[in-house]
């Protein structure tokens, strides 16, 4: 039996002068649009996965709030693969291009989801309802 391959990943809000924004990543290797996620380490948690990974991808330090939708699927290596994700701000740190992610965007939620290249990341957009309090980041 093969083993599901577990990973963590953020949907990343900032207000912005109309209202929530949300962070996609592009992959230039699948030249696609995305939320920013990643593989777990063997004995790392999932949410820790996902501020990790987030930051690795995005140079943002974030405060992980409460868990969204996850994500289930067969990855490119024909492996199924769960991404739970989390709803974070970021409190710190700045975007540099890499091999892995070469630009970012910041968008409110709509057109985040036009932009977003797969359907399943548009389910885990559509599980962030737009509302945030400071006090459910940690």
């Amino acid at each position: 039996m093969i083993e599901t391959v577990r990973a963590g990943g953020g949907v990343v809000v900032r207000r912005g002068t109309r209202g929530a924004e949300v962070l996609l990543v592009h992959r230039p290797r699948y030249d696609d649009w995305s939320l920013p996620k990643g593989k777990a380490a063997p004995d790392e948690t999932d949410r820790a996965c996902a501020l990790r990974e987030v930051e690795e991808e995005t140079g943002l330090v974030c405060l992980a709030g409460r868990e969204l939708a996850s994500s289930s699927y067969v990855d490119a290596l024909g492996r199924p693969k769960t991404v739970r994700y989390w709803l974070m701000t970021p409190v710190e740190g700045r975007f540099t291009p890499t091999r892995e992610i070469d630009e970012i965007r910041w968008l409110p939620p709509e057109q985040a989801a036009e932009l977003l290249t797969w359907e399943r990341d548009r389910d885990v957009l559509r599980s962030f309802d737009g509302s945030t309090t400071r006090e459910e980041f940690r």
